[in-house]
């Protein structure tokens, strides 16, 4: 894989870290600027919207100026944004930091997964993808646990400055190392690739990668209440267990890059079973310390390799879109990290129990299974869809 793709790695780590490491620092942060517990923990819910609605529209401001230009000014852009908000005493002023981080984000997410392919061979966006995510996993191994970590030690501003100076060893190798090459055109043809866009299987990988991650950040988010009230697992052992699923999400994502790209139906439909199974079977089995343990690496390694797969067949069904195919991706993803905390909590919230909560993330997966064996048996004569 070309060097150039580790480096974008290296930011996706840094925005990842930014993104989760929060559920960390939300009492420090409510208490030091004398807020509720809610409103801190909306700031979250803030960098998911930002997401969402940046991605798309980010993607086609960033057409008109060469790839480095792109993510040199996003990634320019966060690193302020976090400067600003390890600075301001004020909520409303961080908050607004967390809507333009997020902004900067999406937009080099969009660029990044658009970048990350075009350096690579036509049949190695797999690949390609699943470097560029493993930033993303490994800031749940190291990143979000570190992030955690150094709020308790140092307060949380020290979090967000440390986000910051992780972003300058980025900018630094962006600016030297990606392409210059020049945009495509001098302003994307947002028609033309809106009908591209219309194509049945990119909507339909587009809603299942949205239901597959709706389904991991539906347990990711509420995995500590489960562990500690469920399992009986100590406070002190939960990064632990996080790590756990953050080092199964990468393993997962490294085994998937190759089978993305040569082998991707077999792959989804097994990895789609084995991860309806793991789910259903840590509901039931949440209880014991030892299958909790090994069942969030599991589920880690199956949710992100399924994940990823369907980002990279995202990307090969909609190669006639290249200023929005990236942000499409990005705006699946964060739809599905918006929806699955939402659906955990009203789980939670209806006196269900966290047990509820892996029997939900079950029930997202049944639906993509279900949806992707219906148009599978709706177009039988197509065959398997390889590239």
């Amino acid at each position: 894989m070309p060097f150039p793709l580790y480096l974008l790695a290296l930011a996706v780590f840094a925005q990842g870290t930014s993104e989760f490491m929060l559920s960390g620092l939300v009492p420090d942060l409510a208490h030091d600027l004398g807020v509720s517990v809610p409103a801190a923990g909306s700031l979250t819910s803030a960098f998911a919207v930002g997401m969402i609605v940046g991605a798309p529209l980010a993607a086609v401001l960033a057409a008109r100026w060469s790839r480095r230009a792109a993510l040199s000014c996003f990634l320019a852009v966060f690193l302020l944004a976090h400067v600003a908000g390890a600075l301001t005493g004020s909520y409303g002023v961080l908050l607004g930091t967390r809507c333009a981080a997020a902004l900067a984000n999406a937009g080099f997410l969009a660029v990044a997964l658009t970048t990350a392919a075009s350096l690579v061979a036509p049949d190695a966006k797999g690949r390609a993808t699943s470097v560029l995510l493993g930033g993303t996993t490994l800031a749940c191994v190291a990143g979000v646990p570190g992030g955690a970590w150094l709020g308790q030690l140092l307060g949380w501003r020290a979090a967000f400055w440390a986000v910051a100076a992780l972003c300058l060893p980025a900018l630094a190798a962006v600016a030297r190392w990606v392409p210059a090459q020049a945009p495509t055109g001098a302003r994307p043809d947002v028609r033309a690739e809106l009908r591209a866009l219309r194509g049945p299987r990119l909507r339909t990988v587009l809603f299942l990668g949205a239901l597959v991650n709706a389904a991991t950040f539906c347990t990711f988010t509420y995995l500590a209440p489960l562990a500690t009230e469920v399992t009986g697992i100590g406070a002190d052992r939960v990064p632990a267990l996080l790590a756990l699923f953050g080092l199964g999400a990468f393993a997962g994502v490294s085994a998937a890059g190759r089978l993305a790209d040569t082998r991707p139906v077999p792959l989804l439909a097994g990895g789609g079973a084995a991860l309806l199974l793991g789910w259903v079977l840590l509901a039931l089995t949440a209880g014991s310390p030892g299958a909790a343990l090994a069942l969030a690496f599991v589920q880690g390694a199956l949710a992100f390799a399924v994940g990823s797969t369907l980002i990279a067949r995202a990307l090969y069904a909609a190669s006639g879109a290249p200023a929005l195919a990236g942000g499409l991706a990005t705006a699946a993803l964060n739809v599905g990290a918006a929806l699955g905390p939402w659906a955990g909590g009203r789980a939670i919230g209806a006196g269900l129990g966290y047990r509820a909560v892996p029997l939900v993330s079950a029930g997202l997966v049944a639906l993509a299974c279900a949806v992707a064996a219906g148009v599978a048996v709706r177009a039988p004569r197509r065959g398997p869809v390889s590239r």
